[in-house]
């Protein structure tokens, strides 16, 4: 008896330590994830910057959004820009937006109501979609280990599995990445992410073409005990549109203020952050 529990225990501790069945265990508890975190509102900053060819800065966009429910699903209103509040005209405009959008979803039938929030579930489903397929896409190995924001966490390094045949379209440009992973040991949620393009990602003939070398980080942080939400999301890419003209992007975008959502709250002005 002893010997089959030692057996059954080591068995368990390789499954623990296997890098594959780390993820794989992951992407499964990201759906129950996700679904907490669709209680939450937030402000979102978004900086875009435009470089030249010597990497200094051309243009610089910056857009801070206060993202509510609205009626069943999410509403986004512009409240700043460049880290200032909105203008008095400006902010007429997004509060007659709002109104309006009000108005509009309150005058719903339940059909047009429940066909409204299915739309939306079926454009998240889109989106998570290609994540089903990555522990089955990539070989991954433990890089070792590590702690964020005082949790222990996995390392994992993932490269494109030769022969893996993608069956969703997203997941078909996997074999165009490499990645890492940082994957929390207690909750298996995805605490930070880096994402590399290892070859040129091309759209159409002679319409888009994303070159080798763009970058993608993405950090979670864990609200109230209890969901793991976005943190800070950043881009850089070389990208060159028509075979012509060629993009230098740098993107940055940021959330706060996450506040557990509420049926009875309502939507109101926020005050943008620097």
């Amino acid at each position: 008896m002893r010997a089959v529990l030692f057996l059954a225990a080591a068995c368990t501790l390789a499954a623990a330590q296997d890098p594959r069945e780390i993820v794989r265990r992951s992407v499964q508890l990201m759906d129950h994830n996700l679904a907490i975190a669709r209680n939450y509102t937030f402000l979102e900053r978004s900086e875009t910057r435009e470089l030249d060819s010597g990497a200094h800065v051309k243009t610089r966009k910056i857009l801070l959004y206060d993202v509510t429910m609205l009626e069943g699903s999410p509403y986004r209103r512009l409240v700043g820009k460049d880290d200032h509040p909105l203008s008095p005209e400006e902010e007429r405009t997004e509060q007659k937006k709002l109104a309006e959008s009000i108005a509009q979803r309150r005058k719903e039938t339940a059909a047009e109501r429940a066909r409204r929030i299915a739309d939306w579930e079926k454009k998240r489903e889109r989106e998570r979609e290609p994540l089903a397929e990555v522990p089955d896409a990539f070989d991954f190995r433990i890089a070792g280990d590590a702690q964020i924001d005082g949790r222990d966490a996995w390392i994992v390094e993932g490269t494109p599995r030769p022969g893996y045949r993608a069956r969703s379209s997203l997941a078909k440009l996997f074999p165009k990445f490499r990645g890492k992973l940082w994957i929390d040991k207690a909750d298996y949620q995805w605490v930070k992410t880096e994402a590399e393009v290892i070859d040129n990602i091309s759209w159409g003939l002679f319409v888009a073409r994303l070159s080798k070398g763009a970058r993608l980080s993405v950090q979670m942080t864990r609200v109230n005990d209890e969901v793991w939400l976005p943190k800070r999301i950043e881009a850089k890419a070389s990208a060159r549109v028509a075979l012509v003209k060629k993009f230098n992007i740098e993107a940055d975008t940021s959330f706060s203020n996450y506040r557990k959502f509420q049926v009875e709250s309502r939507v109101v002005a926020a005050t943008p952050q620097p």
